[in-house]
This record gives C-alpha cells, sequence and structure tokens, in this order.
C-alpha cells in the first residue's frame, strides 16, 4: 500500500530524514530477531509485575542503561501538524538516529485515521511509535485485533490498552480520546523536547524489557 503524505511540518520531515540515515534500508531483507542492549537502573521496573492498565512511575533516568538491538525497526506514525507533535517527532528522530534504529514515517490523515495504521501494520515494523491526539480513538479500535503488533503512545493513552499497548503521559499530557478527555489539564509548554526525549526512551525501554500494557508516568 502506498504511504501517505507526511503531514508534519517540512522541518520536521528533514530532521526524520537527515538523523535517521536508514531510510534506504531493505526490510524485507531477512534479519535476527532484535534484543534488548543493556538492564533498566532499579526504580525502573516495579517490585511486582503491574496489572493490566496500571500506572508505573519509573525513578528519572532509570531507563537510560536500554537499548534495543542496531536495525530496530520503527515506524512513527503520526498525525497533525501541531507543535507538540511535532516535539515529539524530533525526539522519536533524535532517538532513533542515537541508537542505530532504522526509522519510517507514516502521516495519517486526522478525519481517517485508520488506513495509516494499516499501512504502518503492513511495513512489519519491531514497533509502531504513535504521536497525535488524532490517532487515538483510531488504535483503541484497531489495536485489539493486532495484538502481535507493539504500539507506543507517547503524549497520550488509550482508555483500555491491550498488552500491545503501551503508553507515556506526563502531567500537562495524557489525552485518552474524544468524550473522555485527559488525565491532567493539556498544557502544550509540557511538551519540551527534553520530556519527550524521556518519554521515547522510557517507553521503548518498557517494551523492550516487556512491561508493556500500562502507562508510564514521567515527570
Amino acid at each position: 500500500m502506498l504511504l501517505r503524505a507526511l503531514s508534519a511540518t517540512a522541518a520536521v520531515a528533514a530532521l526524520v530524514l537527515s538523523l535517521t540515515g536508514c531510510a534506504t534500508d531493505d526490510w524485507s531483507t531477512p534479519r535476527a530477531q532484535p534484543t534488548i542492549v543493556g538492564t533498566p537502573a532499579a526504580g525502573f521496573l516495579p517490585a511486582t509485575a503491574p496489572s493490566p492498565e496500571a500506572t508505573v512511575t519509573p525513578e528519572d533516568g532509570s531507563w537510560n542503561g536500554v537499548s534495543p538491538s542496531a536495525g530496530y525497526r520503527v515506524v512513527l506514525l503520526t498525525s497533525g501538524s501541531d507543535a507538540t507533535t511535532g516535539v515529539l517527532n524530533t525526539a522519536v528522530a533524535e532517538w532513533a538516529s542515537d541508537e542505530g534504529a532504522s526509522l519510517r514515517t507514516v502521516a495519517a490523515e486526522e478525519s481517517d485515521p485508520i488506513p495509516a495504521i494499516v499501512d504502518a501494520m503492513d511495513m512489519n515494523p519491531d514497533l509502531i511509535v504513535s504521536t497525535g491526539e488524532a490517532l487515538v480513538d483510531a488504535l483503541a479500535l484497531v489495536s485489539p485485533n493486532h495484538l502481535d503488533v507493539s504500539f507506543l503512545v507517547l503524549g497520550a493513552e488509550l482508555a483500555e490498552p491491550t498488552y500491545n499497548v503501551t503508553s507515556v503521559d506526563w502531567t500537562g499530557a495524557g489525552f485518552r480520546g474524544e468524550g473522555l478527555g485527559s488525565a491532567t489539564h493539556f498544557d502544550e509548554d509540557s511538551f519540551t523536547p527534553a520530556r519527550a526525549d524521556a518519554a521515547i526512551r522510557a517507553g521503548s525501554a518498557a517494551v523492550l524489557t516487556g512491561m508493556t500494557g500500562v502507562v508510564l508516568w514521567i515527570d
């Protein structure tokens, strides 16, 4: 299926392309199963396994020792051209470059994001990272029917996530879908580059360590 045109700003699109450096990798090439590199510090994993849909509050920076193996295949599924989504997209691109991940970007129409979600899943990535509030309701419909696909939602959350969906939120974020609003008062200024960087690193560490189906709450 053809990828939909990227709806983010030209600056963000250029940054994604320049930072990943892996945009021409052939994902159809057989490769070894990706692995986790490193271990999280104390305070990342709770003492007991969290229940489904639980909120976990890891210690700040406890996720920094965790990386994916080189070539980890990630699709950035994004919707909207607002400033908050742009900050998250930039953080994902920089994280992918730092970690040697292979990154693709799929942009979704805000009015009908499901076709783009299908496009992203058809690429068979190791992880789909979602940015943009317009994707939340659509992911709530799609993700329970594709439990073999790992989703990471940044700056928002699904109200009733299945075990394949992990979210990262903070005070000022936490959109849960139309009719539900946000877990906290929305604050655009809370979407800082530092917090966005922490979100993708904490979220990817949770996925890599198997702590999925939860909401990570960061400072």
